[in-house]
């Protein structure tokens, strides 16, 4: 048993079989690592999903509501503000509470939030439900990554990269595909979301706790930007190209709509939500393709496709007529972004993450997040402004697509100079991290 002034530890991969004051012995019904990992990689899809589920109902929502696309991107932003306030509040909260309770009060935030969306009646109605859904979602990002971290530290990593893309890109062409052909356009995709929370829930009832309790709990929820010196170096990198790659997400998310509707002349909530579908699902593939590849190369990769991509995309709405070349130059750009995307958030993980202790991976992944969310969220709401008061849709994603490219490059500037001696320091850590856990069975987990 640790003293109240031990640092929070993460629980060692014996601790699926040992019997201790802290865990008890396996049960029959609890879910061994491998379940557990993939339970929380689904919740992390799921959140993920559900906040990019509204994005074809944007249209829906304004016709039936009449507001402004600047009210869309206040929506979207608003999301992404609560998202970086609980991330700052209780991003390092389970390191001493332990995994599971977060995790539960998250789900049951993101049910109730799915509830308000299902009874929404005009924009208030529609805020609240975003806002409680980023403060549970903010609440769950870091204990999950971290819970996944503890279980098993190289699946975890690769499930931090890839589940996000996968959530973000299933919600937002589920999303359409039910708006568009089944009944209850602006109810049902919640509906289906909050069965899963549940059942979610009730899976997570059903694992162990990854980490022993500590004290300091209420101290950990005061918002401080704290970093281990070891990863400093790493975060000045990654922070810019992570920044940028989401930043691009929420141009697709926010505009993207309204950009396809302009050049495919169509009103289809499908092709609303197909833009983003495109950028999510290329940025899973790269995290598949590039996951065995070196972290300093998957960086250059990243940063390389989504400047290319984010040129293309601009080409493509530069006229702002339309037409099937520009429509197919549009989803070739939103590919290699995505690719660029995938690349750029799995290479910041890895850069960062080895350097860190086990105990301080909740509070970096957050600080991670708080990052990716400013760059989705504050860019989004300025590029609505601008829509509506500035030179119009197309000067809009010219200006915010630059600023992308120019964040690009900046985060190339710092890989260059330091880079390699930030992986060196990752790869000696890495052969520090925890050992993959052990079922049970006392067989090696599986990779």
């Amino acid at each position: 048993m640790t003293s109240a002034l031990a640092t929070p530890r993460a629980v060692p991969p014996g601790a699926y079989t040992k019997r201790s004051p802290a865990h008890a012995a396996p049960r029959r019904g609890r879910l061994g690592p491998a379940a557990s990992i993939g339970v929380l990689a689904s919740i992390l899809v799921s959140l993920l999903a559900a906040s990019s589920a509204p994005t074809p109902l944007y249209a829906i929502y304004q016709q039936h509501w009449g507001f402004s696309p600047i009210t869309v991107t206040v929506v979207f932003g608003v999301y992404a503000v609560a998202v970086l306030l609980s991330l700052l509040i209780f991003g390092k909260i389970s390191d001493h509470v332990g995994r599971r309770p977060v995790l539960l009060v998250a789900l049951l935030g993101q049910a109730l939030a799915m509830v308000l969306f299902v009874e929404a009646g005009g924009v208030g109605a529609l805020l609240a439900a975003r806002v409680l859904q980023g403060v549970s979602t903010g609440a769950a990002v870091g204990a999950l990554g971290a819970g996944m971290l503890d279980i098993d530290a190289r699946r975890g990593g690769f499930l931090n990269s890839l589940a996000p893309t996968l959530g973000t890109a299933g919600g937002a062409m589920v999303s359409g595909l039910l708006v568009q052909y089944l009944p209850a356009p602006t109810r049902l995709v919640y509906l289906v979301l909050l069965g899963v929370f549940v059942l979610q829930a009730l899976a997570v009832l059903a694992m162990r706790e990854t980490v022993s309790r500590q004290r300091g709990a209420l101290a950990s929820m005061a918002p401080e930007f704290k970093l281990p010196r070891t990863a400093r170096s790493a975060v000045a990198i990654a922070a810019p190209v992570m920044f940028a790659v989401w930043a691009l997400t929420g141009l697709y998310a926010a505009l993207g709509p309204a950009i396809i509707r302009t050049l495919v002349h169509s009103s289809s909530v499908v092709w609303g939500g197909l833009p983003l579908f495109v950028l999510a699902s290329a940025a899973g593939l790269a995290v598949v393709l590039l996951r065995r590849t070196p972290t300093r190369k998957v960086m250059y990769i990243g940063i390389g496709s989504l400047v290319a991509g984010v040129l293309i995309t601009l080409a493509s709405v530069a006229s702002g007529s339309g037409g099937t070349l520009a429509v197919i130059a549009f989803f070739v750009g939103a590919a290699i972004s995505g690719f660029g995307f995938g690349g750029g958030f799995q290479g910041g993980i890895r850069l960062v993450v080895p350097l860190v202790e086990p105990h301080e991976r909740a509070g970096v992944l957050s600080l991670l997040y708080v990052i990716c969310y400013v760059g989705l969220g504050v860019p989004a709401v300025i590029g609505g402004f601008l829509v509506v008061h500035g030179g119009g849709l197309v000067p809009t994603a010219r200006e915010y697509g630059g600023a992308v490219v120019l964040l690009a490059l900046a985060a190339l500037a710092g890989l260059v100079r330091s880079g390699r001696r930030v992986e060196r320091v990752a790869v000696v850590r890495s052969a520090d991290l925890p050992a993959p856990a052990v079922p049970a069975t006392g067989e090696p987990a599986r990779r």
